[in-house]
């Protein structure tokens, strides 16, 4: 074999090394790109999570036993009256639904009775 053979062989061996590097390169900073863009988005969600997290966070533990008296009756007496509040709406609207079904018009189901 020649000895200019020997370049032809190594030259393309080198230039195919070299277009393999420039291939994987290529598909290389692809995926980076698309992992940067990814980044972004789960920075983004995270900001978000951090937000809602804050809105949820419950205010710090304060012991009754360290309270005044005063105070927790106090407290106790407004939670009392809250919910007999309560109490009394739902009653209230008990009492509403039950008059609605008391005094609905029989005329207006009338075609429940007809046979098809």
């Amino acid at each position: 074999m020649p000895w200019w053979s020997w370049l032809v062989i190594w030259g393309v061996l080198v230039l195919g090394t070299l277009g393999m590097l420039a291939l994987f390169a290529v598909w290389l900073f692809r995926k980076l790109m698309a992992a940067a863009a990814e980044v972004s988005d789960l920075a983004q969600k995270a900001e978000i999570l951090s937000q809602r997290a804050e809105a949820l966070r419950e205010p710090p533990f304060h012991a009754a036993v360290f309270a005044d008296v005063s105070e927790l009756r106090d407290e106790r007496e407004q939670a009392k009256a809250d919910r007999a509040n309560a109490r009394q709406a739902r009653r209230d609207a008990r009492v509403r639904r039950g008059k609605l079904l008391i005094s609905a018009d029989p005329s207006q189901f009338s075609h429940l009775n007809q046979r098809n």
